[in-house]
């Protein structure tokens, strides 16, 4: 047998652009993102340079948690369009040479699911969830003292129902959680698999994949107990080997939404007859630290290698806080249980980070997913709290923002109503949203996106050769990897002087300018010809 085509191993070295369909253009102009505003933005996402599109869950949904309680997978939401229109779109989105990747819950369904409606109705579908007795003298209490997903809730994952049994669900009440013991369960999404690739997608990203599996028994948590009850559970690595015979049938590919510190653990995931590919959340939640940044791509790139697994960057995405705010920040790592109102942010410093952080990341060796408006350097939102809906907002008693600030509607024209996004956006835009709207960017040859578009265009050089480190000061990283035409260098100066460049024949781009002496200016960074 020959050895894959380039074509075949098109993910391996992928820049993969996350399409938050309700926030990204409005063609009807409803105020929601639909379908119709994406299909007429595709000649943007060509010129940018992507190589496919993630789309968050466009599905048939009541939308309590932004689309991710999914009552029917072969539906798409009138809000957004139509299954046709999605064929149509998957279509004219490969003639321009870009691939569509989808996005599928497995662990939870909508509550309005005709399998959970059934449940409720008594009917045996009651078996495909987790109901179960209350404890307690009258069943009151729950089943169990599971945790909630959602970072700061201390609300159960358990609702009763009026006949007094519980029902599971590891998120929102409107989300319960499939058993995924039961065959039916995995006949229906090898089915949905199916389905999918049929009409020319690409790949599948797999939304909280190590949660599936629950032990049956359904014991209290104790922190520590190997295995835990329902993270990470071995059962997972049977159902992952059974969908990718389904991918494979089809050339597809699925990357999968993995949280896990244990770095052996999380490379099982990847090997050759499971995931193609995880998300990388050690670099996304990183600090803009070079000690600490260099750790996270030694370790990443150490834990792939045992599976021949390419890795994943990813800066920032639908559910963190957006990279010029972060960066812009004292802490500039990540953790859902830090967020708060009213973080002071310093946007320039931000920026500047975030635009050496996006040729870092671009550089090293493996896919990258770019986030809708990460290339117009968009910062987060701060949304008055009256029209907040994330409901990790409401399951914290209100002291954690949301993940409404990364959500809010893209600016494309500066001088149009609504910078461009269409209707009156169902999340407000800020003030001064106009500045960053693409046609204005499009035009300026310093700005987030003309750097975007320009390290998109260059990054082919990179090849997918191995990543060797170079010497440089404290606080400076710099790495060579093979390129096309001779060894290509990135330096990336995070230290607080300015640092001189290693030898090299030529500066193919710069996240700023260097300053008078040649130097390269703190929070700055550059790719070189050797």
């Amino acid at each position: 047998m020959g050895q894959p085509t380039h074509a075949q191993n098109w993910w391996r070295s992928a820049v993969i652009y996350q399409v938050y369909v309700r926030s990204f253009a409005d063609g009807d102009g409803d105020g929601t993102g639909d379908l119709a505003g994406v299909r007429a933005k595709l000649p943007y996402l060509a010129e940018l340079g992507v190589d496919a599109l993630w789309f968050n869950p466009w599905y048939l949904s009541p939308m309590k948690d932004g689309g991710y309680d999914v009552a029917d997978y072969r539906v798409i939401d009138p809000a957004f369009g139509t299954l046709a229109e999605a064929e149509k779109l998957i279509a004219e989105a490969k003639e321009l040479g870009i691939r569509t990747l989808v996005d599928i819950v497995p662990n939870h369904v909508s509550d309005q699911h005709p399998w959970f409606r059934a449940a409720l109705a008594g009917g045996p579908e009651r078996e495909l969830f987790h109901f179960r007795p209350g404890r307690g003298e009258d069943g009151e209490l729950p089943p169990n003292d599971w945790p909630s997903q959602f970072a700061g809730s201390t609300e159960p994952v358990w609702t009763r129902l009026p006949d007094g049994t519980w029902y599971l669900h590891l998120f929102t009440p409107e989300q319960p959680d499939l058993n995924w013991a039961h065959p039916a369960v995995r006949q229906e999404h090898e089915e949905i698999l199916r389905f999918w690739f049929e009409r020319g997608v690409a790949g599948v990203r797999i939304d909280s994949a190590a949660l599936l599996a629950k032990d049956p028994d359904l014991p209290d948590f104790v922190e520590g107990r190997d295995p835990h009850p329902y993270v990470d559970r071995d059962e997972l690595h049977d159902i992952y080997r059974s969908w990718r015979t389904v991918a494979d049938a089809y050339d597809g590919i699925f990357v999968g939404e993995v949280w896990l510190p244990d770095t052996e653990r999380f490379a099982r995931y990847l090997r050759p007859d499971e995931l193609h590919t995880a998300f990388n959340f050690s670099f996304l939640s990183c600090p803009w630290d070079a000690g600490r940044l260099r750790t996270s791509i030694d370790e990443t790139l150490a834990e792939h290698a045992p599976v021949g697994a390419p890795a994943t960057w990813v800066l920032c995405n639908h559910d963190v806080t957006r990279t010029v705010t972060r960066y812009g920040r004292a802490d500039t790592g990540f953790d859902f249980a830090t967020k708060a109102f009213g973080t002071p942010t310093d946007l320039a410093l931000g920026t500047r980070r975030a635009r050496a952080g996006a040729l870092l990341s671009l550089a090293l060796p493996g896919a990258v997913y770019l986030y809708q408006g990460e290339e117009l350097g968009l910062p987060e939102a701060e949304i008055p709290r009256d029209r907040i809906q994330d409901p990790m907002h409401f399951r914290s008693g209100g002291t954690d923002p949301g993940r409404d600030g990364c959500r809010v509607p893209l600016p494309w024209t500066a001088d149009a109503p609504y910078a461009g996004f269409g209707g009156e956006p169902w999340l407000p835009q800020p003030s001064g949203w106009s500045a960053y709207a693409a046609d204005l960017q499009a035009a300026d040859p310093s700005s987030m996106l003309s750097l975007y578009r320009a390290a998109l265009t260059n990054r082919p050089e990179f090849g997918d050769g191995p990543l060797t480190w170079l010497p440089a000061p404290e606080g400076v990283l710099a790495f060579a990897r093979p390129g096309q035409e001779g060894r290509l260098l990135c330096v990336v100066n995070l230290a607080d002087t300015a640092a001189d460049l290693p030898a090299h024949s030529r500066l193919l781009l710069g996240s700023g300018p260097l300053d008078p002496q040649g130097r390269l200016p703190k929070d700055t960074a550059v790719w070189l010809r050797g």
